[in-house]
């Protein structure tokens, strides 16, 4: 069997986790010049809840636990409202236009929208219309904690500064999409498996892919890293 401590190694690269819409509202409200205020609201992620992710070791369970945000949102993270992790900025917490919050339920977002800016208007649309209904947020991992098994990630801490949330409309949701890797994580993980292991790896990706697998170099420490990392990624991303 794989040695699935290798999971162990703390992520150094942005994450994401989608989540279909939980409370999320958009109301408009006079602004006292005559014109509307619209303001967006709904969680960017819920805590206490577990999801199924799945790496290139294979499937886990993944919760966010409680408290997971106290730090980053005391140290005032500069975080931005964004579509699709992308664009243009429609709120930002440094200008105060965008509030978040953890309660008992997760990440609460709040963000004023300018409503004649017509990237606005087409979320307004696209909300509207259930084109789009999931929110996900970019964050990194500051803390984590695996079950003795290596079967169940709690992330305890996260930063959110120079992070995002956003509105997506096909998000890296956690119930269908793993975490993503770089590769410089996945050579990390991979020089610290056996031959065997990294044979075992690499009859798993194969199996993961329709097409036949590529040529591959079979060394002393087994398939070659640069074939497996390939796989991986693909597997991960």
């Amino acid at each position: 069997m794989m040695d699935l401590s290798v999971r162990a190694e703390r992520p150094t690269t942005m994450q994401h986790r989608a989540m279909p819409f939980r409370g999320v509202e958009l109301r408009a409200k006079p602004d006292g010049t005559g014109g509307d205020a619209l303001t967006f609201s709904g969680y960017a992620c819920v805590t206490e809840q577990g999801y199924e992710m799945e790496d290139w070791l294979g499937p886990f369970t993944e919760v966010v636990r409680q408290g997971a945000f106290t730090k980053t949102l005391a140290e005032n993270a500069d975080v931005p409202f964004l579509v699709n992790h992308s664009g243009l900025t429609l709120a930002r917490t440094k200008s105060g236009t965008l509030r978040l919050a953890e309660d008992d339920t997760g990440l609460h977002t709040e963000a004023e929208l300018d409503p004649a800016s017509p990237h606005v208007q087409a979320l307004r649309s696209a909300m509207e219309r259930g084109d789009v209904d999931e929110m996900s947020f970019g964050f990194w991992i500051t803390r984590q904690q695996w079950s003795p098994d290596y079967d169940q990630r709690d992330i305890l801490e996260v930063s959110l500064n120079k992070g995002d949330v956003s509105v997506v409309n096909y998000g890296a949701n956690p119930n269908t999409a793993g975490a993503t890797l770089n590769s410089r994580d996945v050579t990390a993980q991979l020089h610290r498996l056996s031959a065997d292991e990294r044979r075992e790896v690499f009859d798993r990706l194969a199996a993961e892919f329709a097409e036949a697998p590529a040529p591959v170099e079979d060394t002393p420490a087994g398939p070659s890293l640069s074939f497996l990392q390939a796989r991986a990624r693909a597997l991960a991303l």
